[in-house]
C-alpha cells in the first residue's frame, strides 16, 4: 500500500523475474476490476502507452522504479501517476501477456465519411475520414490500393483518427472501407458525375459522402392527353416527368438523372398508404394527414426548428422499394418555406434541444428554411445544399431499402432534386417536420389510383 497526497506524484513498480525485453508484450494497468477501460494500455507497434480512461490521460506514462533499472527493456513495467486525486484511490493491477489478436482491447471507430472537391481538370479529389479506432485500423480504396496517402492521428484519450485521398474522374464511383485488421470494415461508396456545381454554400466546396447530388433540368414542352370528345384528361405531373424521361432514352438522347429507368418506373407504383403516427407532440397539430405547428405557443427551442416539432409516419420499412408524396402548398396561401422531408431510424423521435439530427444518427431528409429561399439541404455533416429556383409545391419520395437510396422529386416542376446514400439497418419510418410560424400545411398525399406509363 502507498499513502500519497493530493497533487502528489507516484510511482507503482511492476518488473519482470528474471529480467526480460519487455517491449514485445501486452502491458494493461488497470484499477479495481476494470479491465475494458484501462488507466494505460501498451501494444507493441501500436500505442506507446495510452489511457483509456479519460480521468487519467495525461497523468500516466512509464517510469523506471530505480536508476539502475533499463526500463521496457529491462522488463521494468513501473507505472507513473502526476497529480494524484482523491479519485484516483483504488487497487491498480499491472498485467502482462504476450502480444496475439485474442487479448488485443478494440473499439470500432465511425462509419468514414466521404468528401469530394471538383477540380479545374474534371478531377475529383475525393478524401476519406475516420474516428474513434483503436489499435490502428486499415484503409482501403477501391480505386487505389496506395497506402501511401494514409495518415493516422492519435487524440487525448488514445483513439486514432485516419484520412486518407485519393483523385479520380469526375464521371466515376469510388468507394472506401475502413476497419481493423483482419476484420471486415466499414465501407462507404460515392457516386461522381459530369458537371456538378462545385460549391452550393459548403465551406471549400466539400460535399459529404452520403450525397448522390445530381440537379437536372428536365425538357419542358411535352404534355400527354388523351381526348374524349372536348374532354381533355391530363396526366399527373410526376407521370408526365416519367414519359419524358422514356421518350429521351428511347430517342437515344443524353440520360437526364442517374437513376435507372427501371427506378423511374416503378416510383409512383410503389406508393403506400401512410398516416402520421397518433400524435402526442404537444407542438404540433396534427389531423389526419395534415400537419402543422401550433401557433401562439412558446417552443422550448425558441425559433430554431428542431425535432420538437418532428413527427413520424407509418408503415415503417424494412426493404422493397417505396414512394410517397407531400404536399407544402395550401390555397390562397404562399408555398411552405420551412419544413423536413425523408426517414428516419430512430425508434422515438429524441425531444432534447440540443439534439442535431443528422444522416450519422439515423436521420436521413431534405429540409427548407426561410433563411435560404435559394437552396434546399440535406442532412449530412457538413450539410449539402441543392441550388433551387423556387420551392417545390410537391415533394415526391423514392425510397430503395435495399439499394440504400433516398431520392426527392419536385413533382409539379417534373424534376429530380437529388439522393441521399446510406446503409438502411433495422426498420425505417417516414419522417416529417413543419417547421415553425408557417402557416401553410404540411399534407400527405394518397393516390387513389395506380399511374399507366403506356
Amino acid at each position: 500500500m502507498t499513502s500519497v497526497r493530493c497533487g502528489d506524484t507516484v510511482l507503482m513498480p511492476c518488473w519482470l523475474s528474471p529480467p526480460q525485453n519487455a517491449e514485445d508484450l501486452v502491458i494493461r494497468w488497470y484499477r479495481e476490476e476494470n479491465v475494458d477501460t484501462p488507466v494505460m494500455i501498451y501494444i507493441p507497434g501500436r500505442a506507446d502507452g495510452v489511457s483509456m480512461d479519460d480521468s487519467y490521460v495525461g497523468r500516466v506514462s512509464f517510469d523506471v522504479k530505480d536508476s539502475k533499472s533499463g526500463g521496457l527493456k529491462k522488463g521494468d513495467m513501473t507505472l507513473k501517476l502526476i497529480n494524484v486525486t482523491i479519485k484516483d484511490e483504488g487497487k491498480y493491477t499491472c498485467y502482462v501477456t504476450s502480444f496475439s489478436p485474442s487479448n488485443l482491447l478494440t473499439e470500432t471507430g465511425s462509419s468514414p465519411v466521404l468528401s469530394a472537391v471538383w477540380r479545374e481538370d474534371n478531377t475529383v479529389n475525393v478524401s476519406c475520414e475516420s474516428e474513434g479506432w483503436f489499435p490502428q485500423p486499415e484503409l482501403r480504396w477501391s480505386e487505389d490500393p496506395d497506402k501511401d496517402r494514409v495518415t493516422f492521428v492519435r487524440d487525448s484519450s488514445g483513439l486514432i483518427r485516419v484520412h486518407s485521398w485519393i483523385l479520380v474522374a469526375a464521371s466515376s464511383e469510388v468507394s472506401c472501407s475502413v476497419g481493423l485488421p483482419n476484420t471486415k470494415g466499414l465501407t462507404v461508396r460515392l457516386h461522381l458525375e459530369k458537371n456538378i456545381p462545385p460549391d452550393c454554400g459548403v465551406t471549400g466546396g466539400w460535399i459529404a459522402f452520403t450525397i448522390l447530388l445530381i440537379m437536372v433540368m428536365v425538357l419542358l414542352g411535352f404534355m400527354f392527353y388523351r381526348k374524349k370528345g372536348k374532354e381533355i384528361t391530363l396526366e399527373s405531373p410526376l407521370q408526365q416527368f416519367c414519359e419524358q424521361k422514356c421518350l429521351a432514352d428511347a430517342r437515344g438522347q443524353k440520360r437526364v438523372t442517374s437513376l435507372a429507368l427501371a427506378d423511374i418506373k416503378t416510383t409512383v407504383t410503389h406508393n403506400h398508404w401512410l398516416q402520421l403516427r397518433s400524435n402526442t407532440n404537444e407542438f404540433l397539430l396534427v389531423r389526419e394527414c395534415r400537419l402543422r405547428d401550433k401557433p401562439g405557443i412558446t417552443f422550448p427551442d425558441g425559433e430554431r426548428v428542431t425535432c420538437i416539432t418532428a413527427i413520424k409516419g407509418t408503415p415503417g420499412f424494412s426493404h422493397g422499394k417505396h414512394y410517397w408524396e407531400v404536399s407544402l402548398k395550401s390555397p390562397n396561401i404562399p408555398v411552405k418555406l420551412s419544413w423536413w422531408i425523408g426517414v428516419t431510424s430512430s425508434p422515438e423521435i429524441p425531444q432534447k434541444v440540443d439534439f442535431s439530427p443528422n444522416a450519422s444518427n439515423g436521420f436521413w431528409f431534405l429540409s427548407s428554411s426561410p433563411e435560404d429561399e435559394g437552396h434546399l439541404q440535406f442532412s449530412t455533416v457538413p450539410q449539402v445544399c441543392v441550388p433551387v429556383h423556387s420551392r417545390p409545391q410537391t415533394v415526391g419520395v423514392y425510397l430503395d431499402y435495399e439499394k440504400g437510396e433516398l431520392s426527392f422529386y419536385d413533382v409539379y416542376r417534373k424534376s429530380f432534386i437529388g439522393s441521399l446514400m446510406a446503409e438502411f439497418k433495422g426498420e425505417v419510418f417516414p419522417l416529417f417536420n413543419p417547421g415553425k410560424g408557417d402557416i401553410a400545411l404540411m399534407r400527405i398525399l394518397q393516390r387513389t389510383e395506380p399511374v399507366i406509363f403506356f
